[in-house]
Protein backbone atom coordinates (compact mmCIF):
# COMPACT_ATOMS: atom_id res chain seq x y z
CA UNK A 1 0.00 0.00 0.00
CA UNK A 2 1.63 3.39 -0.75
CA UNK A 3 2.62 5.47 2.18
CA UNK A 4 -0.19 8.55 1.34
CA UNK A 5 -3.11 5.75 1.37
CA UNK A 6 -1.71 4.31 4.43
CA UNK A 7 -1.20 7.55 5.94
CA UNK A 8 -5.05 8.28 4.84
CA UNK A 9 -6.33 4.71 6.04
CA UNK A 10 -4.80 5.31 9.42
CA UNK A 11 -6.16 8.57 10.04
CA UNK A 12 -9.48 7.21 8.92
CA UNK A 13 -9.02 4.65 11.42
CA UNK A 14 -8.25 6.93 13.73
CA UNK A 15 -11.97 9.00 13.90
CA UNK A 16 -13.71 5.65 13.63
CA UNK A 17 -11.20 4.44 17.02
CA UNK A 18 -12.40 7.44 18.18
CA UNK A 19 -15.90 7.52 17.64
CA UNK A 20 -16.43 3.53 18.69
CA UNK A 21 -14.38 4.02 22.05
CA UNK A 22 -16.85 6.89 23.40
CA UNK A 23 -19.97 5.16 21.91
CA UNK A 24 -18.36 1.86 24.13
CA UNK A 25 -17.63 4.83 26.70
CA UNK A 26 -20.70 6.43 26.45
CA UNK A 27 -23.57 4.10 25.23
CA UNK A 28 -22.17 0.76 27.13
CA UNK A 29 -20.55 2.12 30.59
CA UNK A 30 -17.52 0.81 29.60
CA UNK A 31 -14.15 1.97 31.23
CA UNK A 32 -11.97 4.33 28.46
CA UNK A 33 -9.33 1.51 27.96
CA UNK A 34 -12.17 -1.53 27.45
CA UNK A 35 -13.51 0.68 25.20
CA UNK A 36 -10.57 1.43 23.47
CA UNK A 37 -9.75 -2.57 23.19
CA UNK A 38 -12.82 -3.37 22.02
CA UNK A 39 -12.88 -0.41 19.29
CA UNK A 40 -9.35 -1.90 18.71
CA UNK A 41 -10.65 -5.55 18.42
CA UNK A 42 -13.72 -4.12 15.86
CA UNK A 43 -11.23 -2.42 13.64
CA UNK A 44 -9.50 -5.76 13.18
CA UNK A 45 -12.38 -7.73 12.57
CA UNK A 46 -13.95 -5.89 9.92
CA UNK A 47 -10.63 -5.75 8.52
CA UNK A 48 -10.62 -2.01 8.49
CA UNK A 49 -6.75 -2.20 10.02
CA UNK A 50 -4.26 -5.52 10.34
CA UNK A 51 -4.10 -6.46 14.37
CA UNK A 52 -0.74 -4.39 14.26
CA UNK A 53 -2.48 -1.38 12.77
CA UNK A 54 -5.18 -0.99 15.35
CA UNK A 55 -2.79 -1.50 18.14
CA UNK A 56 -0.88 1.44 16.83
CA UNK A 57 -3.57 3.87 15.91
CA UNK A 58 -5.18 2.82 19.33
CA UNK A 59 -1.93 3.92 21.35
CA UNK A 60 -1.99 7.38 19.09
CA UNK A 61 -5.44 7.77 20.13
CA UNK A 62 -5.20 7.13 24.03
CA UNK A 63 -1.62 9.37 24.04
CA UNK A 64 -3.77 11.94 22.43
CA UNK A 65 -6.54 11.45 25.04
CA UNK A 66 -4.14 11.59 27.91
CA UNK A 67 -2.45 14.19 27.47
CA UNK A 68 -5.14 16.29 26.65
CA UNK A 69 -6.98 15.65 30.02
CA UNK A 70 -4.08 15.55 32.00
CA UNK A 71 -3.50 19.24 30.35
CA UNK A 72 -7.62 19.94 31.86
CA UNK A 73 -7.14 18.27 35.04
CA UNK A 74 -3.91 20.15 35.77
CA UNK A 75 -4.23 23.46 34.55
CA UNK A 76 -8.23 23.63 35.02
CA UNK A 77 -8.05 25.44 31.51
CA UNK A 78 -10.82 24.35 28.52
CA UNK A 79 -9.41 22.11 26.06
CA UNK A 80 -9.01 25.14 23.49
CA UNK A 81 -6.28 26.55 25.42
CA UNK A 82 -4.26 22.95 25.05
CA UNK A 83 -5.37 22.95 21.16
CA UNK A 84 -3.76 26.74 21.36
CA UNK A 85 -5.84 27.55 18.11
CA UNK A 86 -8.82 28.70 17.37
CA UNK A 87 -12.03 25.95 17.34
CA UNK A 88 -13.54 27.44 15.14
CA UNK A 89 -11.02 25.68 11.99
CA UNK A 90 -11.55 22.31 13.26
CA UNK A 91 -14.02 19.83 11.81
CA UNK A 92 -16.68 20.60 14.34
CA UNK A 93 -17.53 16.38 14.43
CA UNK A 94 -14.09 15.78 15.37
CA UNK A 95 -13.97 18.60 17.79
CA UNK A 96 -17.04 17.38 19.58
CA UNK A 97 -15.71 13.71 19.72
CA UNK A 98 -12.67 14.63 21.16
CA UNK A 99 -13.92 17.14 23.84
CA UNK A 100 -16.31 13.99 24.73
CA UNK A 101 -13.53 11.51 25.14
CA UNK A 102 -11.17 14.35 27.27
CA UNK A 103 -14.28 14.49 29.38
CA UNK A 104 -14.06 10.63 30.05
CA UNK A 105 -10.35 10.84 29.96
CA UNK A 106 -10.10 13.07 32.36
CA UNK A 107 -12.28 11.29 34.60
CA UNK A 108 -10.31 8.29 34.09
CA UNK A 109 -6.70 9.72 35.15
CA UNK A 110 -8.08 10.25 38.68
CA UNK A 111 -8.69 6.24 38.60
CA UNK A 112 -5.42 5.37 37.06
CA UNK A 113 -1.93 5.43 37.00
CA UNK A 114 -0.45 6.44 34.00
CA UNK A 115 3.14 5.82 32.40
CA UNK A 116 3.69 9.78 31.74
CA UNK A 117 7.32 9.90 30.08
CA UNK A 118 6.34 7.45 27.45
CA UNK A 119 3.08 9.38 26.45
CA UNK A 120 5.27 12.77 25.92
CA UNK A 121 6.80 12.61 22.70
CA UNK A 122 5.11 12.00 19.22
CA UNK A 123 7.07 10.92 15.98
CA UNK A 124 6.94 10.87 12.38
CA UNK A 125 4.53 8.52 10.85
CA UNK A 126 2.11 8.61 13.73
CA UNK A 127 -1.05 9.85 13.28
CA UNK A 128 -2.40 12.41 15.92
CA UNK A 129 -5.59 14.29 16.55
CA UNK A 130 -6.20 17.55 16.93
CA UNK A 131 -3.79 20.47 18.64
CA UNK A 132 -0.18 21.90 17.98
CA UNK A 133 2.86 20.00 17.77
CA UNK A 134 6.48 21.14 18.83
CA UNK A 135 9.62 19.66 17.08
CA UNK A 136 12.01 18.99 19.70
CA UNK A 137 15.30 19.59 17.97
CA UNK A 138 14.30 23.19 16.24
CA UNK A 139 10.96 24.10 18.22
CA UNK A 140 9.10 24.26 14.66
CA UNK A 141 5.69 24.11 15.61
CA UNK A 142 2.78 21.95 13.46
CA UNK A 143 -0.67 23.05 13.83
CA UNK A 144 -3.00 19.79 13.29
CA UNK A 145 -6.84 21.09 12.78
CA UNK A 146 -7.97 17.88 12.17
CA UNK A 147 -6.90 14.41 12.61
CA UNK A 148 -3.67 13.78 10.45
CA UNK A 149 -0.50 11.87 9.69
CA UNK A 150 3.08 13.59 11.31
CA UNK A 151 5.74 14.79 8.90
CA UNK A 152 9.28 15.00 9.48
CA UNK A 153 10.08 18.23 10.89
CA UNK A 154 9.58 20.44 7.97
CA UNK A 155 12.55 22.98 8.74
CA UNK A 156 15.33 20.44 10.13
CA UNK A 157 13.74 16.91 8.94
CA UNK A 158 13.96 15.89 12.59
CA UNK A 159 10.92 12.79 14.20
CA UNK A 160 10.38 13.68 17.11
CA UNK A 161 7.61 16.38 18.73
CA UNK A 162 5.81 17.26 22.02
CA UNK A 163 2.45 18.37 22.28
CA UNK A 164 2.00 22.02 23.16
CA UNK A 165 -0.30 23.86 25.16
CA UNK A 166 -0.59 27.23 26.08
CA UNK A 167 1.05 26.34 29.26
CA UNK A 168 4.32 25.95 27.31
CA UNK A 169 5.72 29.49 26.23
CA UNK A 170 4.36 30.61 22.74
Amino acid sequence: MSEPHLNEKLTEAYNRMLERTRSGVQEAGKGLQHALDAAMEKASELGELSREEAERVGEYVKRDLHDAAEYVSESGSELRDWLRFDVEVVENAVLDLFATMVDHTRDELTKLELRANALGEWHTGEITGIGTLQCKSCGEKLHFHKTGHIPPCPKCHSTAYRRLSTRDDA
